[in-house]
């Protein structure tokens, strides 16, 4: 138990901390004035005693996070309820960090707030480097704990026999890792890894991001699904031409080149579809279809998981097989989700035998 000084003891106690203080700073002063140019300045709590450039100890996580969002949101409304604190709070924190770093981040107007220069450029650094903290404070908690944990992405529908696969033999290999799954609808496909969610993810390429690698774990054919009256729906096979013409429906926005992906949009020749509906899920989407509201393009797994009254899959002769496949960004590995990649790399049965390593882009 650490004991408190009070009345005398207390006292000398102090006196003696301020005197030495004083003595050090007395020091200090006399060996900065007498240092020759082009020494290094003394720094004290991250700031040059004589003035000088701000350093990082000037700047806090706190701060770096509450532009980070500001800088995403660009709504200082949204950006206080996502942080849960007060709009005050967060433009005084934004200006402190403004304020000591010398750079102006953010302009603010009648019409909101904008990022400047300097802030566009700062604004990808801060987000990485506070994922880079994230991931740390996360490691050094797994390290320190008995059962540690993976978190594994992957989208709906998206090789649900590869799923269970892959975590029952990585965690009979690994008895102390504990993977956590987590379902991404078609908003999504990159099934969390797009924004940090998740550490590993099982997706269907391509997806929207270049600096995420993938090992591909198996190949299928696409198939058509039509509704049951479809003028196609007696045939055993189909040309992807034939049903370019028709309805179609489509993933959310946010799916990117996903969405283009199976909207087969390099077989159109520039003509952009006509779009029946938005659905997020296999659910949403075999509805609509059933309803004769449009069709859509899905693969092999999709059709053995969501067979349903009202629709028919036939298969699409000319197309390139799809594939599942395992991602991460190798810069923003744990320790663990690393294993969980080597284990897979190691003693997948891949169709050539080896581990084809490819960018989260191809298809």
């Amino acid at each position: 138990m650490v004991r408190v000084p009070t009345g005398r003891a207390r006292y000398d106690d102090l006196r003696r901390h301020v005197g030495g203080a004083a003595q050090h700073h007395r020091r200090t002063l006399a060996w900065t004035a007498a240092r020759p140019v082009g020494r290094p300045r003394p720094i004290i709590a991250g700031r040059p005693i004589d003035g000088g450039l701000p350093t990082s100890a000037d700047v806090t996580l706190r701060q770096l996070r509450y532009f980070a969002v500001l800088g995403e949101e660009l709504n200082y409304r949204r950006a206080a309820e996502k942080l849960f604190i007060t709009q005050p709070a967060l433009s005084t924190a934004i200006k402190q960090l403004e304020h000591q770093t010398g750079v102006t981040l953010l302009r603010r107007n009648t019409r909101g707030v904008t990022l400047t220069e300097s802030g566009a450029a700062f604004l990808p650094t801060a987000v990485e480097a506070l994922r880079a903290v994230d991931m740390a404070i996360a490691d050094l908690i797994a390290s320190t704990k008995r059962n540690r944990s993976v978190r594994l992405g992957y989208l709906i529908g998206t090789g649900a026999d590869v799923l269970f696969r892959l975590v029952r033999y990585f965690e009979a290999a690994y008895p102390e890792i504990r993977v956590e799954p987590r379902e991404f609808d078609f908003s999504d496909p990159t099934a969390g890894l797009g924004d940090g969610t998740t550490e590993v993810a099982i997706i269907r390429p391509p997806v929207d991001l270049p600096e995420h690698r993938m090992l591909i774990l198996d190949a299928e054919d696409w198939v058509a699904c039509l509704p049951r009256d479809h003028r196609f729906a007696h045939r055993t096979e189909v040309a992807i031409a034939e049903l370019l013409d028709d309805p179609i429906v489509v993933a959310p926005g946010s799916a990117g080149r996903w969405r283009d992906y199976w909207m087969a949009m390099d077989a159109r020749d520039g003509t952009p579809p006509t779009i029946a509906a938005v659905a997020a899920t296999y659910e949403e989407e075999t509805t609509t279809v059933a309803r004769g509201l449009g069709i859509s393009f899905t693969s092999e797994a999709s059709a053995r998981l969501y067979n349903r009254q009202g629709i028919v899959y036939v298969p699409i002769i000319d197309r390139r097989r799809n594939y599942t496949a395992l991602a991460w960004h190798p810069g923003r590995l744990s320790n663990d989700a690393d294993s969980l990649i080597r284990q897979v790399r190691d003693e997948w049965s891949f169709e050539d035998g080896q581990s084809p390593e490819r960018p989260a882009t191809f298809f």
